[in-house]
């Protein structure tokens, strides 16, 4: 039999093991694995903190109370620690910003994704897209400077603060995200559904409506809960527009106080650390983090029962 000779089974030097090539991918690796352990723990670090904290304050505080009692007042010397009152801003404004985002947000969508000339969307996009980089302070002094008196208007007895302006301006912050996270979600779906829905007679709006956003709806459901987050985690919007009053109020136009701006009136005043109303900041930041948590959960469920692989 034949020697094979040694150079065909020598492999290409692009090929032979590299110490130098292999350290290279162990650091990227370990760097990699760094950065994410790094999202996790921090993410573990809030929670554990914001729990322990308000284990101290329900020490004092029962939760029954907490839960039930219609005043926040823990700064007064008759104090309350309902947390009704701020749950209620917190929601009223949030709906009145998601009743502007999620319909304009999604009107928007379609347009860029099935009916957009390619120019048009490569300008829209970008520009839109610039709102979402806009400090949140400005959409505060604009929501109180120029929507509160536009609005005041039509109802002469709008307050100067009120959770209808702040509502209105946080919907219109929000656009950007739901609009470009559904249009990406629809961009996504492959051409020849659109193809089948045009040869069976189907018009471009019957294709968007009953085929398109169909088969992006988890992506949708993504962009929607990513939107409601927005909403309900907005701080200096609400605590420019809206006012630091905690009430238990469901009119929108009435003034109001919610969760986060709560959180930076006490952050910036002068309580010392470790006293029941310093505490309540802590209370209050894990009532954000529950409600947001459910907001993921219900979105993660969604993406997981409508999504679909092409």
């Amino acid at each position: 039999m034949a020697k094979i000779p040694a150079a065909i089974n020598t492999p290409p030097k692009s090929l032979r093991h590299n110490h130098k090539r292999h350290l290279k991918e162990r650091i990227i690796e370990l760097l990699l694995f760094l950065a994410a352990f790094l999202s996790v723990f921090i993410t573990f670090a809030i929670i554990y903190l914001l729990i322990s904290e308000s284990l101290v304050f329900f020490k004092h505080v029962p939760l029954w109370d907490f839960l039930t009692d219609t005043q926040w007042t823990p700064l007064f010397d008759d104090a309350h620690y309902g947390i009704l009152p701020l749950l209620s801003g917190t929601v009223i404004s949030s709906l009145v910003a998601l009743a502007i985002a999620l319909p304009f947000g999604t009107i928007i969508a379609i347009y860029l994704s099935e009916f957009a000339p390619f120019l048009v969307r490569e300008i829209a996009k970008p520009f839109l897209e610039l709102l979402g980089g806009v400090p949140t302070v400005v959409y505060g002094y604009f929501a109180l400077l120029f929507v509160t008196p536009l609005l005041q208007t039509i109802l002469p007895d709008l307050p100067g603060f009120n959770l209808l302006s702040a509502g209105l301006v946080m919907g219109i912050m929000i656009i950007p995200y739901v609009s470009s996270m559904t249009e990406d979600a629809m961009r996504s779906v492959p051409m020849h559904l659109r193809e089948g829905s045009y040869a069976m007679g189907a018009t471009r709006f019957q294709t968007a409506i009953t085929v398109v956003m169909p088969a992006s709806l988890s992506g949708i459901a993504a962009a929607y809960i990513l939107g409601i987050s927005r909403a309900v985690g907005e701080t200096m919007v609400v605590a420019i527009a809206a006012g630091m009053q905690p009430n238990l109020v469901w009119n929108p136009t009435e003034p109001a106080a919610t969760i986060t701006t709560y959180i930076v009136q006490v952050s910036l005043g002068d309580l010392p650390h470790g006293s029941i109303g310093y505490q309540t900041i802590f209370a209050a930041g894990l009532t954000l983090l529950l409600l947001t948590l459910v907001f993921n959960i219900l979105g993660h469920l969604l993406r997981k029962r409508f999504r679909e692989v092409y």
